[in-house]
């Protein structure tokens, strides 16, 4: 048995990968930020299909909250599982906005950062002490960061950021056989940016014409990816960019 923390962990992708890692055979530590009652549920759901599992509070953009946070993951894991580290980390929380470059504000440039790129520079700084020899880190990225779309300029930098951190992670933390890769969705049918992917009949449309496979991505569509490269056969894969699209604009 192994003890993933899945960031933003309620809702969406994240709720997705957290219950197909426990579908797996693994524990899960989720995060929330707001909707506790969401996370609450998923708790129950992994733990009615038999694995443990526990959420905590937390605020990606709150950088000076991490030590805190990662004191709190150590009482959750000597309570719950008598540990004291897990094995698997999934930085998924994250926010999305659809702006044009020209009318980009500062404030919405900053909290992006400090959400995706800084909170998942910080995070798992806080965290890696805590991280098993041999565990394994996923970050999430998105398919903006290789094809463009029009809105999305700050949203991808970050990303793109976080897709140079995973190959630094991947060769400073090889001395302790961890191996970080990023997934890297294409566009998928959640509440994500406001939900447009789900609920505009003509974006989705237009989305599953430009894609290969000929439809729109599914929470589970990713959900399966990350266990998958979480697991040991992928156990080789380290310092990777993965994307998981339906192959979107090839």
């Amino acid at each position: 048995m192994k003890i993933a923390l899945v960031t933003g962990g309620s809702r969406g992708l994240g709720k997705s990968i957290a219950l197909h890692l426990a579908a797996r055979g693994h524990d899960v530590l989720l995060t929330y930020h707001s909707q506790r009652q969401a996370a609450e549920e998923v708790v129950a759901q992994i733990e009615g299909s038999g694995r443990k599992a526990a959420a905590l509070a937390l605020d990606a953009a709150d950088h000076r909250s991490f030590a805190d946070f990662a004191e709190r993951v150590k009482r959750a894991l000597a309570d719950g599982w008598q540990r004291g580290d897990f094995d698997f980390l999934v930085n998924n929380a994250g926010v999305g906005i659809n702006v044009p470059f020209l009318e980009t504000s500062e404030e919405q440039f900053d909290r992006l950062l400090n959400i995706h790129f800084k909170g998942t520079f910080f995070l798992t700084q806080k965290l890696v002490p805590l991280i098993k020899d041999g565990g394994r880190i996923v970050n999430i990225s998105s398919g903006l960061t290789r094809f463009t779309l029009p809105g999305h300029a700050a949203y991808a930098s970050m990303k793109g950021g976080v897709e140079v951190l995973t190959r630094y992670l991947a060769k400073e933390l090889g001395p302790r056989r961890i191996a970080v890769n990023t997934l890297a969705p294409g566009a998928v049918e959640t509440d994500f940016g406001g939900g447009a992917v789900r609920d505009n009949p003509q974006l989705n449309q237009f989305i599953a014409s430009q894609t290969a496979l000929g439809r729109v991505g599914l929470p589970d569509d990713i959900g399966g990816a990350v266990a998958s490269l979480l697991s040991e056969e992928c156990g080789w894969i380290n310092g990777q960019r993965v994307e998981a699209s339906g192959g979107i604009n090839l």
